[in-house]
């Protein structure tokens, strides 16, 4: 079968040379993934830990980070793969192997609070929450394709979660964005109102503001704001959101590969409130993986699983059989009347309509 180390099935992605007589050196290169730290902080002990072992099994080749968050550690024959998973793994600092395979890929965050003044939630809690609890889905490939989750603290998203991620949770806020008029009218006076008026308002997607002696949100266009913060990115001073940041946007079933090329995510649940050990996220899981193992095919993600059923169809399955009940929402559909992944029954219907009121 695979190459790995023993009671793993993932973490170690198999390289052979096609010409191992001439470059005998290079007949076995596997490259071995470490799961990373937490919004990829490190001590400087650690950093020269996993360089020693690597200097001692492997070719001394590194890359930090892959392109799932992991550090990569290219270049080891068979015979070493055993010997170097046990140094790094009983170090004083021991690191373990990360997700390769049809399994949970190694969970991935942003620096969140630790670093950044726009984080919603902790997402670093989140995501080591997420890692020691799903050790298992980790190691072991058992499904139809490979899943990922990463998370990020406001809709900045710099781990790309929306555009990467079978799973993103994306840090947001429930209430009108706060906007400091001296704070604005110090950007005037610096760059002048033009500059404000094209690189803000000018290029705000969905034209919810307007920018005359003051700069402002048209009440009557708000609810339009989609939270992309390129406002308050722009004018980091001016705009600022309020404190009802620990309830994050939660979005599913983010990139689809190899039918109609690759999508965005789009919303599954528009807000949910990230409580630590965050049971609900995990039941939740649980769900869609049983879900989809039982539906999907041969290395087909996730979201493309939803393309071909339909999300009405998981969100009955979601209810029926596993007891989650996710109500359907305007915001799950990318293009309105155009859409024929959601329908609605009557009784959906009403019920949006008493939930869009409030």
């Amino acid at each position: 079968g695979i190459v790995a180390v023993r009671g793993y099935g993932g973490g170690v992605i198999g390289r052979y040379c096609d010409l191992p007589e001439e470059y005998p050196h290079v007949a076995e290169y596997h490259t071995i993934r470490i799961n990373m730290p937490t919004g990829w902080f490190y001590t400087s002990k650690a950093l020269r830990d996993i360089c020693d072992v690597w200097d001692k099994y492997g070719s001394g080749l590194t890359n930090f980070h892959g392109s799932t968050g992991d550090i990569i550690l290219l270049g080891c024959p068979t015979k070493a793969l055993e010997p170097c998973f046990q140094d790094l793994a009983y170090l004083e600092i021991p690191f373990d192997i990360g997700g390769s395979g049809s399994d949970l890929r190694t969970p991935a965050a942003c620096m969140g609070p630790a670093l950044c003044e726009f984080a919603c939630f902790d997402t670093l809690d989140f995501i080591y929450e997420m890692t020691m609890e799903f050790q298992n889905e980790l190691h072991r490939p058992m499904w139809p394709y490979k899943f990922k989750i990463k998370a990020s603290g406001c809709p900045n998203d710099c781990v790309a979660a929306k555009a990467r991620a079978d799973f993103s949770v994306i840090g947001t806020w429930k209430d009108e964005i706060q906007i400091d008029q001296e704070a604005i009218k110090e950007y005037v006076n610096e760059l002048g109102a033009e500059s404000i008026q094209k690189e803000v308002v000018g290029l705000c997607p969905t034209k919810c503001m307007k920018f005359g002696s003051q700069y402002e949100r048209t009440r009557n266009r708000y609810s339009n704001c989609v939270r992309c913060m390129h406002c308050i990115k722009q004018t980091a001073q001016g705009s600022q959101t309020r404190e009802k940041r620990e309830v994050p946007q939660s979005s599913s079933v983010v990139r689809l590969l190899f039918i109609d090329s690759a999508f965005l995510s789009w919303v599954l649940i528009p807000f949910v409130e990230m409580k630590h050990p965050y049971e609900w996220i995990k039941e939740l899981l649980r769900a869609i993986w049983d879900w989809w193992d039982e539906n999907g095919k041969f290395r087909e993600r996730f979201g493309e699983l939803i393309r071909r059923l339909g999300t009405w169809r998981f969100l009955k399955a979601m209810k029926e059989e596993y007891g989650i009940d996710i109500p359907a929402d305007v915001r799950m559909v990318e293009y309105p009347r155009t859409n024929p992944f959601i329908f609605w029954t009557p009784e959906d219907i009403e019920e949006a309509k008493k939930r869009w009121k409030k």
